[in-house]
């Protein structure tokens, strides 16, 4: 068995959303109601990879699993946070992917000069937060009852990552494509 990770791409759309679906369809760690189309989830990637890396790691070449950033919030003052989003398709699970897909993201968001990363976590996701807070994160709130899906309300649990330390003046951080090329 080998495994890759690489640069998404709008082509990679359709598989995507196959890793997402069951996601969205059966379970509450999404807050998403609708599977997205292939042609909304093209247009979600060629809107994230604008300015941020979007990973895909690949199993024998059978997309598994994928993670990106985008920007935690438009104003300018929070420009140096960023949001992670990962997910890793049914059947690849317990094989270290998320581990490898997420060390992967935080160091070129290290990269790029994001100073924190936040993870939003919609619960009951026990797998989720042990891997948060095995890569470094702390939970640094929950927003009880935020959401209503499947039935039930569920709680909103938010991590966060010091990616570096924060300095007075700090620059912007880089777009992705403005980094070395990756190894």
């Amino acid at each position: 068995m080998s495994t890759a990770i690489r640069l998404a791409t709008p082509e990679d759309a359709a598989a995507i959303v196959a890793l997402y679906a069951p996601y969205v369809q059966n379970t509450s760690v999404t807050f998403e109601y609708e599977v997205p189309s292939v042609a909304e989830y093209r247009a979600r990637i060629e809107e994230i990879t604008r300015f941020f890396p979007f990973y895909i790691l690949e199993e024998d070449g059978v997309p598994a699993g994928y993670a990106y950033a985008h920007f935690f919030h438009p104003r300018k003052a929070y420009q140096w946070v960023c949001e992670t989003t990962i997910y890793v398709g049914e059947g690849f699970h317990r094989k270290g992917y998320a581990t490898r897909l997420y060390e992967r993201l935080l160091r070129t968001l290290r990269a790029q000069g994001f100073c924190e990363a936040i993870a939003i976590l919609g619960c009951p996701n026990l797998p989720s937060e042990k891997l948060h807070e095995s890569l470094g994160f702390s939970r640094i709130g929950t927003f009880a009852k935020a959401g209503y899906k499947l039935g039930q309300w569920h709680d909103v649990k938010w991590y966060g990552l010091e990616l570096r330390p924060r300095e007075d003046a700090p620059a912007d951080p880089l777009p992705f494509c403005a980094l070395p090329p990756e190894d």
